[in-house]
């Protein structure tokens, strides 16, 4: 009888172990989610300032294709 209780604990203790790495992959996707957020904004960014400095530096190069 003694075995029963044993492997009714060991698998409340093995499910309270999934439990808890079930919450911290949670949290881990959490901050993971936001640091994806950030770096696409920072990107998003960035290529607007890109295209802004190469719209001069086009139709200068126009200019000198024209020549």
């Amino acid at each position: 009888m003694w075995w029963l209780f044993l492997y009714v604990g060991l698998s409340t203790a093995g499910l309270l172990v999934l439990g808890v790495l079930a919450v911290r992959v949670f949290l881990a996707v959490g901050e993971l989610s936001r640091q994806v957020a950030l770096g696409t904004e920072a990107l998003t960014r960035a290529g607007e300032r890109l295209s802004r400095a190469a719209t001069p530096m086009a139709e200068r190069a126009g200019e000198i294709s024209r020549r």
